[in-house]
């Protein structure tokens, strides 16, 4: 403990100097976050010794806010997306979904919040191939309950909103890697979520195509007042978000110039 104190106070030391803060003192207020993490941990057996991947991470994000978080390959950011998701359990503290403690619940219970809670973009897109475009966005709605009129009329909507109007009877295989990714867009809106997770959603995209889908992803979450919190490795893209943030010794840091 007494180590990872000093390594901890060294290592704020030396931020101080690169002009980097940690996020403890520029975290907003969590009083009406809609995604809040705090201290997360998270730990793998690596041979015969532990690594720790999440030191200790503190995260909140208001509704309708857009984060970035950039980070060395291996640095826990997608460890991070999956903890947050609910897709994979901390080894310590706490992540709240609203007010509620996401950390506490049964794997049924998270499963059947995060349908309507949170919506997903992943780099590989993850459609499924026998289904069309339509099909693939209503899969979401299905997930949470019966798929009526208005769930159809929704998936239509954002699918034409996307851009992809002329588009909705094709196959995955059919389309553009920019077009399957604006699919899995509309796809991760289709539940009127609180929050939009993406983890490096332009990777298996060309320079110009992920610009556009970036762009597109920042503009359809201020219309849903959807938070976003992406992951990416592009520096261009984060700062395209309200807020960047910084994986970093297994903690989370903004990177800011002091006096700015």
């Amino acid at each position: 403990m007494a180590n990872d104190e000093a390594n901890h106070s060294a290592s704020k030391s030396a931020d101080r100097s690169s002009g980097i803060r940690h996020s403890e003192s520029v975290i907003p207020s969590s009083a009406a976050a809609v995604l809040r993490a705090t201290g997360l941990r998270k730990r793998y057996p690596s041979g015969d010794q532990t690594l720790e991947v999440l030191r200790g991470v503190d995260l909140a994000v208001q509704a309708g806010e857009s984060v970035s978080i950039r980070g060395e390959s291996g640095s826990g950011k997608s460890t991070l997306l999956n903890i947050l998701a609910g897709l994979d359990r901390p080894d310590g503290g706490e992540l709240f979904w609203r007010t509620e403690a996401a950390h506490q619940l049964s794997l049924g219970a998270l499963t059947a919040r995060r349908g309507r809670f949170l919506g997903m973009v992943f780099q590989a897109y993850y459609l499924i191939p026998e289904l069309d475009a339509l099909a693939n966005v209503l899969m979401a709605a299905r997930v949470v309950g019966p798929v009526g009129a208005a769930a159809r009329a929704r998936a239509a909507a954002l699918l034409r909103r996307v851009g992809l109007a002329a588009r909705m009877a094709h196959l995955p295989a059919q389309l553009s890697g920019g077009e399957r990714q604006r699919v899995a867009v509309a796809r991760a809106l289709m539940n009127f979520p609180a929050v939009i997770l993406a983890d490096e959603p332009t990777g298996n995209l060309d320079e110009r195509t992920g610009d556009e889908v970036i762009a597109l992803l920042l503009e359809v979450c201020a219309e849903e007042h959807a938070a976003l919190v992406l992951v990416t490795h592009n520096p261009a893209h984060a700062k395209k978000t309200a807020r960047q943030l910084t994986l970093q010794l297994g903690r989370m840091v903004e990177s800011v110039r002091f006096g700015v």
